[in-house]
């Protein structure tokens, strides 16, 4: 699932792209489909990485970009092997609630990142985060764990701290909510659970068929139910 809105963000060709965090590369696929970009994924998981790989490869073989390139990497995000000023464009997507010293993790993104250049982070929002929590001990445990939950303002400050500006702010996936709360409530490292199951398969259709009529739901829904926190941010 994209959580960021690309078309917001003015890309151009020859942008120099990071998706910090990248995961399976779905930022980091979604980047390298606009002209002439180089989208770079970066990521702590060996494993991740040779997912990334595998999914650009795919998007390779079936023509899905137009002249760019892409590159991957295993770092950590505290202390990113890149110059001052490099990127066009950095997204952090589902990554800060991961890291435990999250002041220098958002330095150190804003740092490679070129002045009055966008900078897009996302991370859980609190209340159906907090919900997930309640409803299982071991939900914030799995995939790497979730050590904390941010509130709106206290993230917006830590990045403003570094020298970013915010300039838009809003929420995603309200449908995802659900099947996390009932993920954690029959237990979220069980794979055989026929509710999570069938709600999974609904899941995966609305994002490969993208219906009118759950785009309009989640649309509808997002500022109540959004699972996500997105704030897009600017270099000084």
């Amino acid at each position: 699932m994209i959580t960021v809105d690309f078309h917001r963000l003015g890309i151009k060709p020859g942008y120099k792209v990071l998706d910090i965090g990248c995961g399976p590369a779905r930022h980091t696929c979604a980047a390298y489909r606009f002209e002439k970009i180089t989208a770079i994924g970066a990521d702590l998981s060996f494993n991740d990485i040779k997912e990334a790989r595998i999914q650009l490869d795919y998007h390779d073989m079936i023509g899905e970009h137009k002249g760019g390139a892409w590159g991957l990497l295993v770092t950590d995000i505290t202390c990113l092997p890149f110059k001052d000023n490099y990127f066009d464009l950095v997204i952090c997507s589902e990554v800060m609630e991961h890291i435990p010293d999250e002041k220098n993790a958002a330095k150190e993104i804003v740092r490679v990142l070129k002045p009055k250049h966008n900078l897009v982070v996302s991370v859980p929002r609190y209340y159906p985060e907090r919900i997930c929590w309640a409803l299982s001990d071991a939900y914030h445990n799995v995939n790497q764990g979730h050590i904390r939950i941010y509130k709106k303002q206290p993230l917006i400050d830590l990045f403003e701290s570094t020298g970013v500006k915010r300039w838009r702010t809003n929420y995603a996936h309200a449908l995802h909510s659900p099947f996390w709360w009932l993920k954690c409530l029959m237990g979220p490292e069980k794979d055989d659970s026929l509710p999570v199951n069938l709600y999974h398969r609904f899941l995966t259709w609305d994002i490969m068929e993208q219906p009118w009529i759950t785009r309009f739901l989640d649309h509808l829904l997002n500022p109540v139910l959004g699972k996500s926190l997105v704030l897009y941010l600017k270099k000084k």
